[in-house]
């Protein structure tokens, strides 16, 4: 068990809070050094593999981990890392790609909370709700008053499932635009990697500053006491992964699931009782 504790609430966005991301570290590692940060991060693994049987006996709560970065990010090792001792019974991962047209014909929320974790499970957005303001922003799909009027929606519906049950917690992975270059050329460079590059990464690239005008906004606006945001320093992988793996653990902690009381008395099944 390691005795180090990384203060997870120095990345939390207060309510309301300006932002500048510029200012934001992102590859903080709080002093630790990798062996201590991935011993945090095992530690968790076995708690979070506890807390989940225990959600799922329970089948009283539910708890959702939704995730947005910029292309290269970590968005995928992240959610590969976190869910390693899960069982996937009890764990959904969900990635919002670009709207169908069935989805268009509908509110822009109608696909989301369609994938929202019912009770004793684990959700996971792979990219979510909020690409509804952030790449719609920048390429301004909708009209400035739409995308105005999408964050109280989202505050709205995160509040809805809040109150249903639902433990959210919301993590933007920070990276700078440098490091985004290093990972598309590392990409570029191994054959193996080439599935995962895409020219139209480059476009987007472009947009750089408009993609974090959108994302400050966002965070600021959506950062609530039952929805709250956190800039994590992804550069440093196995210190995100520390990071990551922690605020779900507090997540559990204050969630405090518990295995049910049987619904007979042991005392009437002795050790003999079973042939």
């Amino acid at each position: 068990m390691n005795d180090r504790v990384l203060d997870c609430t120095r990345y939390r966005v207060a309510p309301g809070e300006t932002l500048s991301l510029a200012t934001l570290p992102t590859d903080d590692t709080q002093g630790l050094g990798r062996d201590d940060a991935e011993s945090i991060y095992k530690d968790n693994l076995k708690r979070l593999d506890d807390y989940q049987e225990r959600l799922y006996a329970e089948s009283r709560q539910s708890l959702l981990l939704v995730l947005q970065a910029m292309d290269t990010a970590g968005k995928d090792s992240t959610i590969r890392k976190v869910t390693a001792n899960f069982n996937p019974q009890g764990c959904l991962v969900t990635s919002f790609k670009k709207p169908t047209p069935r989805e268009l014909d509908h509110d822009f929320l109608w696909r989301v909370h369609a994938h929202a974790p019912q009770r004793g499970h684990i959700g996971i957005f792979n990219r979510s709700h909020y690409e509804d303001v952030l790449i719609v922003r920048v390429h301004s799909l909708v009209p400035p008053d739409a995308v105005e009027w999408r964050y109280d929606r989202i505050n709205e519906f995160e509040r809805l499932l809040a109150d249903a049950g639902t433990r959210i917690v919301k993590v933007m992975l920070h990276v700078s635009k440098a490091y985004q270059r290093g990972r598309l050329q590392k990409r570029l460079e191994n054959p193996d990697k080439h599935w995962k590059f895409n020219p139209a990464d480059l476009a987007e690239r472009k947009r750089w500053d408009e993609y974090m005008t959108a994302y400050e906004v966002a965070l600021s606006r959506c950062s609530t006491p039952h929805a709250p945001w956190y800039v994590v320093p992804a550069e440093k992988r196995w210190f995100r992964d520390a990071v990551v793996t922690s605020l779900l653990v507090d997540a559990f902690a204050d969630m405090d699931p518990r295995f049910p009381p049987p619904e007979f008395d042991p005392a009437d099944f002795p050790p003999d009782a079973i042939e």
